[in-house]
């Protein structure tokens, strides 16, 4: 086969591939973007440890779980060999133990531990204990960044979702995606951040399927039917005028102007642009940035370049912003 014709074979094969490639978040040209809130109840692979206690004891006051070796944001996965589903089950077996050992395997960082917790009776009230508060499910609220029409799939926040006492991010076993209304706005000021005031309204719309620091991934049960926008690299972002997307009442997402600056080209994480709000309308409204907004689409020059994730406390109007290639790396790892 002369070169010409073993050109014209490759090309062919390599269009015979792309054809057959599924459309994904990452390699999808368009992408709706979002603007529009929603509702997450979260539940953790496993349980985390958010506080030890003492326990009065015949004897005295004593820490059987500082005792067996436990720390603040541990995660137990299973106790005697038997997985965790929940803090009830915890504190189910402990009290089921009559004093024994349990045996624990505990996830710290990125190490596997095997401890021993030994429960003891307390004088208060006769039931055996282990001297643990833990944590196993929370539940918010954020904006959708980007869906995939095509397929459902959607990434939104920006930044994970963490543990309020740990600031850890939680580790994700299941999840579901709930409708919410907004219904009420807390104005930011300096040193006090704003929040957007919304309830759920119970209708499941789809499920969550990973949880990381450049935001939340899922699945839509029915995608919004709207307008596409191509994909902006970080190469793509330079400073000066954007909009960001975002719904503030009932009228539904609405586009509010922006600057970006002090960009961050090689920045990971979420944390790799400044946003600053301009808008009057929005800065009336909200003061600038207020919590619930994370996740809000940001354009520019037609494009899809981020989502806003933070707020700056001392500065409510002007926050943080990822870049969509951060998001659309993670996405990947959660098909």
């Amino acid at each position: 086969m002369t070169n010409k014709y073993m050109k014209k074979a490759v090309a062919l094969m390599i269009a015979l591939i792309l054809s057959l490639t599924p459309i994904s978040a990452n390699a999808a040209a368009r992408v709706c973007p979002g603007g529009f809130p929603f509702g997450v109840k979260f539940y953790t692979d496993g349980v985390i440890v958010s506080s030890l206690e003492e326990v009065s004891a015949d004897g005295g006051a004593v820490m059987p779980a500082l005792n067996a070796g436990l720390k603040l944001k541990d995660i137990i996965t299973e106790i005697n060999g038997v997985h965790v589903t929940s803090a009830l089950s915890v504190s189910d077996a402990v009290a089921k133990s009559g004093g024994a050992p349990l045996s624990l395997t505990v996830r710290r960082g990125g190490e596997t531990l095997c401890l021993t917790l030994t429960p003891v009776k307390s004088v208060s009230d006769g039931r055996y204990k282990a001297g643990l508060w833990l944590k196993d499910s929370t539940a918010g609220v954020g904006t959708v960044t980007y869906t995939v029409p095509e397929t459902g799939e959607f990434a939104g926040l920006g930044h994970g979702i963490c543990d309020a006492d740990t600031g850890e991010v939680l580790p994700l076993s299941r999840g579901v995606v709930l409708s919410v209304n907004v219904n009420g706005i807390k104005r930011g000021l300096p040193g006090s951040p704003g929040e957007l005031r919304a309830s759920f309204e119970g209708d499941k719309i789809g499920t969550l399927v990973g949880n990381s620091d450049t935001g939340v991934y899922g699945l839509l049960s029915t995608p919004p039917n709207a307008e596409t926008v191509e994909l902006g690299k970080r190469e793509c972002v330079h400073e000066g005028e954007a909009r960001i997307i975002s719904t503030l009442d009932n009228t539904g997402p609405c586009e509010y102007t922006v600057t970006i600056s002090e960009i961050d080209r090689a920045g990971k994480g979420s944390k790799n642009f400044i946003v600053t709000v301009t808008d009057k309308r929005l800065l009336e409204k909200t003061g600038g940035i207020v919590q619930g907004m994370s996740g809000s689409p940001i354009l520019q020059d037609g494009k899809l370049i981020g989502a806003v994730t933070h707020v700056l406390v001392s500065d409510p109007a002007r926050g943080y912003g990822i870049f969509i290639e951060n998001m659309l790396s993670e996405a990947e790892k959660n098909k």
